[in-house]
This record gives C-alpha cells, structure tokens and sequence, in this order.
C-alpha cells in the first residue's frame, strides 16, 4: 500500500512511486531557457489569482497574499537573487515552490483552475508580445535611418542594376527608398502577427478547460490580450503565432541580408560606392590594410540561422496529433534565439545606416560605364515617331558600335548617332545624359529626385502618426 505522507521530489509528484532519474530531470527540465519568461509568468498567476479571487475560489485576504509574494519574487528576480532549480523543472515550478515557501499553503491555491499546458502558452504570448513592441520600435528606428539618408542622397546618381549589369541610372535617394519599402511591408507583418498572438489561452487547463467558475474575458482585460480563445483544445496545442512570428523574422533578415550583401559589396576597392565608419566594421590579423564589413557579413550569416528556426518550428508541429505534447517544449530555444537574432540584427542596422557616407563620384563613373542611357534613347526615338521595337534594335546597334569605339552614347557625336536614325537631333543629348535620364522619371515610384523627396515625405508623414 502506498504511503500517501510520502513526497516526491517534483511539483506534480504523487502519482509516481520513485523520484525521477537526475539525467531524466536534467534532460527534460527547460528553466535554464525558460527563465526568461519570468516576468511575464508572474503577470499571468498575478492576473490568475485576482480573477480566482473575482469569482469566488480565493478570499480578497488569499489574492492579496499571492499578488504581494510573487511581487516579492519578481524583484528578488530583478536583483539576481533567486535560487533557480533543474529539480523543480521549469519557471512555473520554480516561481510556484518560491511563493509557498513564501506564504505557505496559499502559494499551493494559485494553480487552481489552470494547467502548465495554457500557463505556459500565455507566458509565451505575452513574452512575444512585449518582444513584437520592442522590435516595431527598432523597425521605426532603421526606417527612420534610411529616410535620414535618402533624404540627404536624393540627387546622388548610381547604377541601377538588373542581373548585378548596369541597366538605368537612378539615385542612392531611389535605391535606400527601395529598402524602405521591403521594411515597410516588414512593419506591417510583425503588426498582424501581433493580432493573432494577442488571445488567451489562459483557462484551457490542460487541454478541456475546467469546472471552476472562471472568468477568462476578465483575465483577458487584465493582461491586455484582445479576447480568450475559442477552443481549449487549440488553445494548449497552437504554435502558429511562434511559427508566424519566425516566417516574419525569417522575411525581415532575408531583407537585411540582402542590403548587407549590397554594402559587402559597395565598400569595396571595386565598387567603393559608400563608405562605413570604422565601428561597424574589423581589421586582419594578418594583413594591415584590411578593414572589413563584418557588421553587414554577420547580418548576412544569420539570416541562415533564423531560417533553420522556421523549419525546426515547422518540423515540430508536422505530426503533433491534439492537444499538448512534451514536444512543444522545444519551441522556445529557437523562437528566443529568433527574437534575439532579429533584435540585434536590427539595433545593428539601425546605428549603421545612417552613418553610411556615400561616395558621389564613384557612383557617377559607375552609371556613366555600361551605356545606362540606351533605354532613354530609345524612348526619345519613339516620341520621334519610330515604333518601339524599331527604336530598341537602331539603340542596340548604336551601343554595339560605342563598345567596339570605347564610346558611351553621350560621349557620341550627334553625326555618329544620326548614322543610326535620321530623326535623332541635337535635343537628344538632353536625355542621353545621367541628370536627364534620371530627371524624366518624375511620376509616383520614379527616379526624378523631386519624387525621391516625396516619397521621404510621405513616409515621415506615415511614422508621424505611429
């Protein structure tokens, strides 16, 4: 018969007759991560135990013991001085045992009505959700950044580029803003994946709620989350939000990595279009000269890492039949090294743009280089009457003839150029140069630096009202 005076060395110990093996509970124990969540565990049992108390299942005397003990806990947090146990499993075990050695068998009545299953569903919620905040801030921070310097660059001339080949001249103006709006769409995600990250799961229980008189759109309104969920069941299982939020973070640093690859670039010897302070950036040990991107490199790197999160993510839940499995355990490694990837990545951009010095003349010769103006010409030509396709085979031999001569089409003759059409006249030198053809794209979306500016101003105008 067994003795029921017996304690085991675990929270929900009675029904095992031996203590768990000290590899097993090493193994299976997730504090040493999830610890993290503290804060938010102790906001979520705060929020449990006045709803408890609302409803009738703790006396006012009881919720105010609990409120006033985890308060204390979360300071003794805060100052480093809480004593955290592989023994007790994980931060809800650790902060529970910590109240009732506190205050006794009240400490014991906090989990009333409630499961680790939806307790700690809600923990991650909330952390995601104060995670989402901060990282919209730093995302409005690196806008800031690019509209700073795309203000201050709108009439710098650059290559643009199709197939890394010259293609149309525009203006490091145009280009940066062209980062803006791949951030822009990144606002936007991480806004509507806080909507569905915002709903609680607390009162799930485990996985098919509980015959306690809960109120949950109370505790709801208390933690700030929109509504409770609709479906116990979901509510325990559901990661999407985790996965949604790493699909996000996956989309952003692919955006980063791929400006990153830009500047890896530009800084260099053979472009050397721009210029980063050397903060951002490290030396050889072996060779003196060097001064490498490595801010931009890292960035570049890490993408990769968010990546494997998504698919670890993904991979996790593929074959999860309802509700709750120790499975879900492995969430959160990677969804907290997402968000400190992402955070740092951004805060590292963030500081980097707007210090970025752009080297003009550099940029110049590039879009000089490469016969950038031809589609002008051949634009020109049509407003002369000649149907397009025409226009784009007397340009290609004109361009064939300036590669054999070493000529750019503005460094031309007006006689050589006539040698391929007639109807080309002097006026033709108003299109063929870089300021011209930059300066005839003056519609919504263009080059003109005049819709550079606009463009700034209409994005300042948007930030305004965050």
């Amino acid at each position: 018969m067994t003795d029921t005076n017996k304690t085991t060395n675990q929270q929900w110990g009675g029904r095992f007759s031996e203590p768990v093996d000290a590899f097993v509970a090493r193994f299976t124990a997730s504090v040493e991560f999830d610890q993290r969540m503290a804060k938010q565990d102790i906001q979520g049992s705060i929020a449990h135990g006045k709803m408890l108390a609302h409803v009738g299942v703790l006396t006012e005397e009881e919720r105010d013991q609990i409120i006033q003990g985890l308060t204390e806990i979360e300071e003794e947090i805060a100052r480093g001085e809480f004593a955290w146990s592989v023994e007790l499993e994980d931060v809800h075990m650790n902060i529970e045992a910590r109240l009732t050695q506190k205050i006794g068998i009240t400490g014991k009545k906090l989990h009333t009505g409630r499961s680790r299953n939806d307790q700690v569903a809600t923990d991650i919620r909330l952390y995601m959700r104060d995670e989402v905040d901060f990282l919209l801030e730093e995302v409005t921070r690196l806008q800031q950044g690019i509209l700073s310097l795309a203000e201050k660059e709108a009439n710098t001339i650059m290559p643009g580029f199709t197939h890394l080949q010259t293609a149309q001249p525009v203006t490091f103006g145009h280009h940066l803003m062209a980062w803006y709006e791949m951030v822009q769409r990144d606002y936007e995600r991480l806004l509507d994946c806080r909507k569905r990250i915002n709903i609680l799961p607390l009162g799930a229980a485990a996985l098919a709620g509980t015959t306690y008189p809960i109120d949950r759109n109370m505790t709801a309104d208390l933690l700030g989350f929109e509504r409770p969920t609709y479906n116990s069941l979901d509510s325990v299982s559901d990661r999407d939000f985790a996965i949604e939020f790493t699909s996000t973070a996956s989309i952003i640093m692919m955006h980063m990595s791929r400006w990153a690859e830009e500047m890896v670039m530009w800084v260099s010897a053979q472009f050397n279009f721009i210029y980063l302070p050397d903060r951002f950036c490290t030396g050889s040990s072996i060779m003196p000269q060097k001064k490498n991107p490595d801010v931009p490199e890292l960035v570049r790197g890490k993408t990769g890492r968010v990546y494997g999160h998504l698919m670890s993510l993904l991979t996790l839940m593929k074959s999860q039949c309802l509700a709750y499995n120790k499975d879900n355990q492995e969430d959160k490694e990677p969804l907290f090294d997402t968000v400190d990837t992402l955070k740092g990545s951004l805060r590292a951009f963030a500081d980097m743009i707007p210090a970025i010095e752009s080297r003009p003349e550099h940029m110049y010769e590039a879009a000089r280089r490469g016969f950038s103006t031809a589609t002008d010409l051949a634009d020109y030509l049509v407003r002369q009457g000649v149907a397009f396709r025409d226009a784009h085979e007397v340009v290609g031999k004109a361009v064939g003839y300036g590669v054999k001569e070493g000529k750019d089409l503005s460094e031309m003759t007006l006689e050589e150029l006539q040698g391929f059409g007639s109807m080309i006249q002097a006026d033709v030198f108003d299109v063929l140069t870089l300021e011209g053809s930059v300066a005839a794209r003056d519609h919504v979306g263009g080059t003109a630096p005049a819709q550079v500016l606009k463009a700034v101003e209409r994005a300042k105008a948007d930030l305004a009202q965050r």
